[in-house]
């Protein structure tokens, strides 16, 4: 697990804050200076902090839970869709859906909506509907799969949440807040970071900047997978060489009983010698 260095941060344009008109003072510790009246952000402690959300990350999933990963800005979803998807996480980059996490039950309804539409096609219903029917439903499922296919997959409520821009994406904050759900963010100068578990200082409006952070969070993760795999490999096979030697011991105990039970065997007569005339 890599934590990118101050220089690799510093060329990716992760210091640059913004004006210090829009500052939010909560993330006055983040801050290392103003320059031409922008803030500029303290890199030795955005590595530091994507380095504990890196690891806190990788090991929700070793654990096999799931971090839906929000961003609905044009800077930050192309790299959601290419680096969250590529460690199978579901991802929002279209415009959230209110109540997703509060609702998350009608938000599967919806999921399964798509799905029946799938079931449509394949099992011929689709073909018996009217060309305007036809065309409501695949209307239907073209939005269903922007807003959702993403989280097609989302069984449950994810473990957590990574967002790009908590003031953008406030209300999805908002409501894993409501919940419970620990929030992993990238939060600009601009930002209360109070809301968020996990800050990561940085610019949140540079496609660079934003690519490194996700880079070194889905890395983490792709390890902590990775972990998770072999670990169940490993312990799969202990299982079997455990059954194997419990099904010898069986065997050896069955063939011992069965020899215990079997009567002895009465010894041969002797025969009698004929007397000699």
């Amino acid at each position: 697990m890599a934590t990118p260095s101050f220089e690799q941060l510093l060329e990716a344009g992760c210091h640059f804050g913004h004006l210090k008109r829009k500052w939010n003072p909560a993330m006055e510790p983040y801050i290392f200076m103003e320059r031409n009246g922008i803030h500029i952000i303290d890199l030795y402690k955005t590595a530091a902090k994507i380095d504990e959300a890196a690891a806190a990350l990788k090991q929700i999933a070793k654990s096999g839970k799931k971090v839906l990963f929000v961003a609905t800005k044009k800077q930050a979803k192309e790299a959601i869709a290419e680096k969250a998807g590529a460690i199978g996480m579901p991802y929002v980059i279209e415009r959230w859906p209110g109540g997703m996490l509060t609702n998350f039950p009608t938000i599967r309804k919806a999921v399964k909506k798509m799905t029946t539409i799938d079931k449509m096609e394949k099992d011929g219903t689709f073909d018996n509907l009217s060309k305007r029917e036809k065309l409501q439903i695949t209307r239907q499922r073209a939005k269903l799969e922007k807003n959702l296919g993403s989280i097609a997959d989302l069984g449950r409520l994810p473990s957590a949440l990574f967002v790009v821009d908590v003031m953008k994406e406030h209300i999805a904050v908002a409501e894993a807040n409501r919940l419970g759900i620990p929030v992993f963010a990238m939060v600009d100068t601009n930002s209360d970071p109070s809301n968020v578990d996990f800050v990561i200082p940085a610019n949140d409006d540079a496609s660079r900047s934003i690519e490194i952070v996700l880079d070194a969070v889905c890395s983490a993760m792709a390890e902590g997978i990775q972990e998770r795999s072999i670990e169940k490999a490993d312990s799969k096979e202990e299982e079997e060489a455990t059954e194997a030697t419990a099904g010898k011991r069986r065997r050896v105990r069955r063939s011992n009983a069965a020899a215990a039970e079997a009567p002895a065997e009465a010894p041969a007569a002797e025969e009698e010698t004929p007397a000699a005339e």
